[in-house]
């Protein structure tokens, strides 16, 4: 029913009761005017004809109230009603506003982003940082937008292209006779010939390694691949599971930067400085790292098959559990790191500075650690099976239980070591210095032991010298003589 057919139905109601009160009071009046009535009666019919007329009277105003009550509330309805349809209008047009704004900025930002100088590229890309900040939904596509811009502008393919050009025979023959030749490419005067990364190329780095990984998507991964960044100042970056394979990154700054479970494969980082960095689950797949400062660095679970660490300094650096299948850890500096439980299987650690490492559990199968320094390194438990320790430091090393079978420690100085029961069978010791060693159980079964100082040897039994291979040369405890199979076969 519409609000003019209330209305009216509304009116008429009122109308009637209006006239059904003034009748009554009317009869009321006729009645106490009759003569016969006495004075008694008339009164009380007069007394009756105003109190009905009061009622209805009372009836009629709590009716208009209740009437206006309801049309002022009708009105406030359709006001809150009115409002809310504004407001959302207002909010439709604020949406619009702002959409409108982002794209005004984002279509500015991008266009400045191929501009020929490079203080307007610089200024576009921290703008458009500004609005991945004011606009969360545009977050993922400036990073992608930013990415895009270092591979296009930092390729590692520009950079092949350009060193073939520069040492090409074309440019040695255009030269004057006798004029200076270019040098090629080379890690000795690495930071002297490195040109300086580009200023938008840097803010670029800056701008997506400060980023909120939190407005990050799921299964979405920054792409850096095969990127030219040497020299790039990457301090504390985030750069979490980033994808960055054959990328050169070499004398970078990348001070406690998060490369957590990033694709590094094939990536350098010559002499680039890592201290405190995290590389959790990172691949480094044929990765070179050479000279690169890893100090304290996490490589917990990291996959490192191949890896180039020559003369890298790792010390106090965790490994715990990485894979170093075939490294080459030549010369580099291990002490105080963590390589429990990784895996260093034909391994490369000639020269490697191990001192006071743990090396609990871990895998050496075949590795070469020749000239290597254990002093004080733990590991006990450690499979050695195979492995190379000629000339070896291994002072006052803990050996317990671990396996050396068939291993070559010629040479190696084990002075104070302890040895308590590992497997030794058919290791060769020959000349090695086991002076003050703890030999408690250990299987030295057709050990060679020719040449070789057990003076002073804890522990040592007859029954694992019998077991030995030795001769005249090989110089035992006080307390113990030469098996007799040894003076016969000398």
């Amino acid at each position: 029913m519409s609000a003019n057919k209330t209305d009216a139905l509304l009116n008429w109601l009122i109308a009637i009761t209006v006239i059904f009160a003034l009748s009554l009071t009317v009869i009321f009046f006729a009645l106490s005017s009759i003569k016969e009535l006495s004075v008694q009666e008339k009164i009380q019919y007069r007394n009756q004809a105003l109190t009905t007329t009061a009622i209805v009277f009372l009836a009629s105003a709590v009716m208009f109230n209740a009437y206006y009550a309801a049309k002022r509330a009708q009105s406030m309805h359709k006001n809150a009603i009115a409002t809310e349809k504004n407001l959302e209008i207002g909010i439709q047009n604020a949406k619009l506003n702002q959409d409108r704004l982002v794209a005004e900025r984002f279509m500015a930002a991008i266009a400045q982003l191929g501009h020929e100088k490079i203080e307007t590229r610089t200024g576009a890309i921290y703008a458009l940082e500004r609005v991945a900040q004011d606009f969360p939904k545009e977050h993922w596509t400036i990073m992608e937008i930013l990415t895009a811009f270092v591979r296009e502008n930092a390729s590692t393919q520009s950079m092949e292209i350009q060193q073939q050009l520069e040492y090409s025979p074309a440019v040695y023959t255009s030269r004057r006779r006798g004029g200076p030749r270019p040098r090629p490419y080379s890690d000795q005067n690495l930071h002297e010939e490195l040109p300086k990364l580009r200023t938008d190329i840097q803010a670029a780095l800056a701008v997506i390694g400060r980023r909120n990984s939190l407005e990050d998507p799921k299964d979405q991964k920054l792409d850096l691949r095969n990127t030219d960044i040497r020299r790039a100042d990457l301090l504390g970056v985030n750069f979490q599971q980033a994808d960055l394979r054959g990328s050169d990154l070499s004398a970078a700054d990348m001070r406690g930067a998060d490369l957590s479970e990033a694709n590094l494969d094939g990536a350098k980082f010559v002499g680039s400085i890592l201290y405190e960095a995290k590389l959790r689950k990172a691949s480094l797949i044929g990765a070179n790292l050479q000279r690169a400062n890893l100090n304290r660095t996490d490589f917990s679970g990291a996959n490192l098959r191949s890896a180039n660490l020559q003369a890298a300094s790792l010390r106090a650096a965790n490994l715990q559990g990485a894979n170093l299948y075939k490294a080459n850890l030549q010369q580099a500096t291990l002490k105080i790191a963590n390589l429990s439980g990784a895996k260093l299987f034909l391994a490369n650690l000639q020269g490697a500075k191990l001192g006071k490492a743990n090396l609990h559990l871990t895998g050496l199968i075949g590795a070469n650690l020749n000239g290597a320094n254990l002093n004080g390194a733990d590991l006990s438990g450690a499979n050695l099976n195979a492995a190379k320790l000629k000339q070896t430091d291994v002072y006052f090393a803990n050996l317990s239980e671990a396996s050396l079978t068939e291993a070559d420690l010629y040479q190696a100085n084990f002075i104070g070591a302890n040895l308590q029961r590992a497997n030794l069978y058919q290791a060769n010791l020959t000349r090695s210095n086991l002076m003050g060693a703890n030999l408690s159980g250990a299987n030295l079964g057709d050990v060679k032991l020719e040449g070789a100082v057990l003076t002073g040897a804890k522990n040592l039994e007859l029954h694992q010298i019998t077991m030995a291979l030795g001769d005249r040369t090989t110089r035992l405890p006080d307390y113990m003589e030469p098996p007799t199979h040894w003076r016969q076969s000398s």
